[in-house]
């Protein structure tokens, strides 16, 4: 494998239901503390459904450990209000980076509808946070485009946006042909963008499902990632072997190219991503 810099790494995590699932988080927080990233993120549910969840998992990072949170927060169903409180909120706890993005409509509710008194677009929610404080935004680009956009201009129009107002880092949405990201990030340069563009990394800990969501977030599966992965979602140890491996083949490939950061979406699993973090040489 060639030798490269040690990579940038960041980490995301969902917030847990159960408090059994929490348990479970923190040590997996707590196994990839020492990997030192940059910031581990903590998503937020469709309709800000986790935000008591998302806040309280935030805060206690700031209190028990030496990472640094970023707290994702979203437009949808809410009024300003009620989305300032919860920056404020975050804010006062010590957690000064926040991934703002337009987010996804409650289940079963159809296509993204604004509130009548929110904020209607990510770039929106941005220039908010800046009037409430300094904070670090980070926010989603989509190397495939965004799902219910009309094309990649319209994509590259609301990315500009969203660094005028503020943003200083671009996190993509996970892929697996590197090809969508290097147009992705040949575009940006084109438009004349000036900001931080990561490759968010899945690691795959279960194909089936991995497909599945794929069709609802607009990620393309091709057809050779179904033919490396056929039949090992019933053999738990070949999968996640094959997991590193792509992972890490990805990761190397886009160093290549220049890269060198990566965002990992863990699922809230360890393993996967210690092993891949560790084939880059991070630790």
């Amino acid at each position: 494998m060639p030798a490269f810099p040690k990579p940038h790494v960041s980490f995301e995590f969902f917030p847990p239901k159960t408090a059994e699932a929490e348990e479970k988080l923190w040590s997996v927080i707590l196994a990839l503390e020492p990997l030192k990233p940059d910031f581990v993120s903590v998503t937020y549910g469709a309709g800000g459904t986790t935000r008591d969840r998302t806040h309280s998992i935030v805060k206690r990072i700031v209190e028990e450990t030496s990472l640094k949170p970023a707290a994702h927060l979203t437009c949808v169903a809410a009024s300003r209000a009620e989305v300032d409180a919860v920056a404020k909120e975050h804010w006062g706890a010590g957690v000064k980076h926040i991934l703002a993005l337009r987010g996804d409509p409650p289940k079963d509710t159809g296509a993204y509808t604004p509130h009548p008194e929110g904020y209607l677009y990510s770039s929106d929610l941005v220039k908010g946070l800046k009037s409430i404080g300094d904070f670090e935004i980070s926010v989603a680009a989509f190397p495939e485009c965004h799902p219910e956009s009309k094309g990649y201009e319209q994509d590259m129009k609301a990315l500009k946006e969203k660094v005028a107002n503020g943003a200083t880092r671009a996190i993509t949405q996970y892929f697996f042909d590197i090809e969508h990201f290097l147009r992705l990030r040949d575009m940006i340069k084109a438009a004349g963008i000036k900001v931080q563009l990561v490759p968010g990394i899945i690691p795959i800990g279960n194909f089936a499902q991995l497909v599945r969501f794929s069709a609802m977030c607009g990620a393309t599966v091709p057809q050779w990632l179904h033919e490396r992965f056929e039949g090992l979602d019933e053999n738990h140890e070949a999968r996640d072997k094959e997991a590193i491996a792509l992972a890490t083949e990805q990761c190397v490939a886009l160093q290549k190219e220049g890269v060198d950061r990566f965002h990992f979406y863990t699922l809230n699993r360890s393993d996967l991503t210690t092993a891949v973090c560790k084939n880059l040489g991070v630790f």
